[in-house]
């Protein structure tokens, strides 16, 4: 076998590996608010948001594109700069996962990528416009997912809520976190599968020495089953975070939580902005928090949120930067 076939057998195998670690580390994305106000059991939150993370990366390749194409210049691909991007990436994810912080697959994988693009061929083999597309969804992703909850939550409680009682709306409202819990998992495989694609895309271009513009098939349904399998083990450090120590979590508060990032991540991804899954939820988390009054989310863990979310991009780049340079010493 060829050592070019080998390098690409082993990227590809690191990028389904990332993209399970994705899927545990990220579980935390669709079922904490679940679990944490027990409507759904740990067992069967984790089930469903298995499935329908696999649906959810079936359904477009919008982002995967943007991965591919407009971060480095598939024309710089090499094997060796997607692997370190994608050792850095996973290296972070576990680090951040092993101190329970729900920091972003996503930035992790794409700053990685920007690192070692940067390592290969300096500032200027980075494609501008795609990571200040990049930029703008990790800046807007988190304030939406603050602001539009606390809209909804006033609309619900102007609409149905004054008018109902608390028992009233716990019952009600435990149906409808199902179904908001559902529309998460399956808005999360939407985006976060798909930069697998678009790294191993960008691998499959540097093997062939060829430009890809259509995401092969069999990545797609690869990157799909990896990340559903992901997210089937759990990620109980993360959850037990965003489900208990952020705020103190009813159903309803859960359903606007939900509803809300899943509305802005589906969004992103049919607009091809890779957003951070988890930074979008964490922030509805806060800001559902914030109508039960200010004091009632628990400031000091959501610092340590945000240091995990500020931290992620200087140290991936780094990091990524870091790998291609070791990655150079065997090559």
């Amino acid at each position: 076998m060829e050592p070019a076939l080998i390098g690409l057998i082993v990227v590809v195998a690191l990028a389904l590996a990332f993209d399970f670690i994705n899927g545990f580390h990220d579980t935390a994305n669709a079922i904490a608010t679940s679990v944490a106000t027990k409507v759904l059991t740990p067992t069967q939150a984790i089930a469903m948001a298995a499935i329908l993370n696999v649906v959810g990366a079936l359904t477009g390749t919008a982002v995967a594109k943007t991965i591919s194409k407009d971060i480095v210049p598939q024309e710089l691909a090499t094997l060796e700069l997607v692997g370190a991007a994608l050792v850095s990436a996973i290296t972070w994810n576990l680090f951040t996962w092993w101190k329970g912080l729900p920091s972003s697959s996503s930035h992790a994988l794409i700053f990685s990528l920007v690192g070692a693009g940067v390592a290969a061929g300096g500032w200027d083999s980075i494609i501008r416009t795609g990571v200040e597309k990049t930029l703008k969804g990790l800046l807007y992703s988190p304030l939406l997912g603050f602001i539009v909850p606390i809209m909804l939550m006033a609309a619900l409680s102007w609409l149905f809520l004054r008018r109902m009682r608390p028992r009233t709306v716990t019952r009600n409202f435990r149906w409808l976190q199902i179904l908001s819990a559902a529309f998460m998992a399956f808005s999360h495989g939407g985006n976060d599968a798909q930069k697998t694609m678009g790294i191993i895309t960008f691998a499959l271009a540097a093997y062939s020495n060829t430009r890809i513009d259509i995401v092969p098939q069999w990545v797609i349904l690869a990157c799909a089953v990896a990340m559903g399998l992901g997210t089937a083990t759990g990620g109980w450090r993360i959850i037990k975070t965003m489900g208990f120590k952020v705020v103190d979590l009813k159903p309803v508060d859960g359903f606007v939580a939900e509803t809300s990032a899943a509305l802005i991540i589906e969004g992103a991804s049919r607009l091809g902005i890779p957003v951070s899954t988890t930074h979008t939820i964490s922030s509805s988390i806060m800001g559902v928090g914030t109508t039960k009054g200010f004091k009632k989310v628990k400031w000091q863990v959501a610092g340590r949120i945000v240091q995990a979310w500020v931290f992620t991009i200087p140290v991936c780049i780094a990091l990524g930067w870091a790998c291609y340079r070791v990655a150079e010493l065997f090559t």
